[in-house]
C-alpha cells in the first residue's frame, strides 16, 4: 500500500502577502524613525551647549585661566575643559598669553567629558552634531576677532586670545554631521547663555565639514565678537537665526 504524507507549509500567495505586509509597516515605520532620531540628535545638541555654557561659567568664576595675571578669570577652549591639553598660562613682564605645561597645568579635576578633548579640525562630534569653540582675540580697530582652538585642541602657539576680551566672551555652535540624517537645525550659545537656533534650509546649508559656520555668523558685524547678536534678520549666508523655546 502505498502511503501519501501531506506536507503543510506557506504558499507563495501566504508569502507574498507576508512580504508585502512587511513592506507597508516598514514604509510607515522608518521615516518616522528617522524622524525622531533626528529630533533626538537636536534635543543633544541643544542639551550639550547648555552644559558647555554651565562648564565655561565654571572655568571663568575659578580664575583657572588668567593669562594677564590680573586676577580675572578667563574662558577656555574645549580640550581645556576636558583636562586633556594644558590651560594657557602668563609669562613674562608684564605678563602675555603663552601655552601651558603638559604636566603641570592640566584642569585636574576636568569640568567636561574627555570625549571634548579628541577634535578634529577643531571640532568635536557627538551625537551627530559638530561643536565648535571660538574665544576672543585682541580688539584692533575697535573689532574682536574671533580665535579658533587649534586642530586638535587648545591654544598651543599664537594666536592666543585676548587676555582682556577672554575674560568677557565667548561663543560656540553646533551643526548637524550629516544634514537631514543626523541633525537639520543649527545652534550657537555665547556666554550670556543666548542659546539661538537656524533652520540651516539654505541652498549652501551648514553640513559636517562641507560647509561650517564662521564665528560671526549669528553676529550683527561678522568679523566683531563684541557686536550684537542678529536675531530674527537674514545673516549673509542667508539664515536666520531666533532663540531656542
Amino acid at each position: 500500500m502505498i502511503r501519501r504524507t501531506r506536507q503543510s507549509g506557506f504558499t507563495l500567495i501566504e508569502l507574498m502577502i507576508v512580504v508585502a505586509i512587511i513592506a507597508i509597516i516598514a514604509a510607515i515605520a522608518i521615516p518616522r524613525l528617522m524622524s525622531a532620531r533626528l529630533a533626538a540628535n537636536e534635543s543633544a545638541a541643544i542639551s550639550t551647549l547648555r552644559s558647555i555654557s554651565s562648564a565655561q561659567a565654571q572655568v571663568q568664576s575659578s580664575g583657572a585661566i588668567d593669562t594677564d595675571a590680573d586676577g580675572a578669570g578667563e574662558y577656555a577652549y574645549f580640550a581645556e575643559l576636558a583636562g586633556i591639553t594644558p590651560l594657557r598660562v602668563a609669562n613674562g613682564v608684564p605678563p602675555v598669553p603663552a601655552a601651558g605645561a603638559l604636566a603641570t597645568d592640566l584642569l585636574n579635576p576636568a569640568i567636561m567629558s574627555s570625549a571634548f578633548g579628541t577634535l578634529t579640525l577643531a571640532r568635536v562630534s557627538r551625537q551627530g552634531y559638530l561643536f565648535q569653540m571660538w574665544l576672543p582675540g585682541v580688539t584692533a580697530g575697535g573689532v574682536v576677532p574671533g580665535v579658533a582652538e587649534d586642530a586638535t585642541g587648545g591654544k598651543a602657539a599664537a594666536p592666543f586670545p585676548g587676555s582682556n576680551n577672554g575674560e568677557l566672551m565667548w561663543c560656540a555652535y553646533a551643526w548637524p554631521g550629516n544634514i537631514h540624517k543626523t541633525g537639520n537645525r543649527a545652534f550657537f550659545v555665547n556666554q550670556e547663555g543666548d542659546l539661538l537656533q537656524c533652520l540651516n534650509r539654505t541652498a549652501t546649508p551648514f553640513d559636517g565639514t562641507i560647509t561650517t559656520p564662521a564665528f560671526g555668523e549669528a553676529f550683527t558685524t561678522a568679523t566683531d565678537m563684541s557686536s550684537a547678536l542678529r536675531i530674527g534678520t537674514a545673516t549673509a549666508s542667508g539664515n536666520i537665526w531666533v532663540p531656542v523655546n
